[in-house]
């Protein structure tokens, strides 16, 4: 999909893009933080009409939403074109010794060859986290590896 990018001196940035229905969207980001999502008339390519308005708050929080899932299909959709590869999820238990510990701390991908690839946390997604990334309990941490590995870092994060 093409999108636009129009820099709107004074307000900040649209992208623009059609639809699958050929209907024209646009995305303002403010340079104030907010942003606003437009649709364009059919019959003056310059008039649009407001659909929605978003703090910057908002915004991340509806670009959570609408990623993750993408996120998991993309490695769903990896691990059956790679033989071998596959994905699962691993829950950081309150009692795991490596809950409020550093990420790297686990050694987990050198002791597994599995990798953690993204950690959830309630509503929000840490996609590739650092070493640093300090696990919580109640984590969801998304590995990719074989099926060993991935029994591995669940073994590892369990203690």
């Amino acid at each position: 999909m093409d999108v636009n990018e129009v820099l709107l001196p004074g307000v900040g940035l649209r992208y623009e893009f059609t639809n699958a229905e050929g209907q024209r969207i646009g995305v303002i980001a403010r340079r104030s933080g907010g942003f606003e999502v437009v649709a364009y008339s059919a019959a003056d390519p310059d008039e649009s009409r407001p659909l929605l308005r978003l703090t910057r708050e908002e915004a991340d929080t509806v670009a959570e939403i609408l990623g993750a899932p993408r996120i998991a299909e993309r490695f769903a959709d990896l691990t059956k074109e790679v033989p071998g590869l596959a994905a699962g999820q691993v829950v950081v238990p309150p009692a795991s010794p490596h809950a409020d510990q550093p990420l790297g701390a686990t050694r987990a991908r050198t002791r597994t060859g599995a990798s953690i690839v993204a950690v959830v946390r309630g509503e929000d997604v840490i996609a590739s986290p650092a070493p640093t990334q300090v696990l919580r309990p109640g984590d969801v941490l998304v590995v990719i590896g074989t099926h060993d590995g991935i029994e591995g870092v669940r073994r590892i994060i369990e203690g």
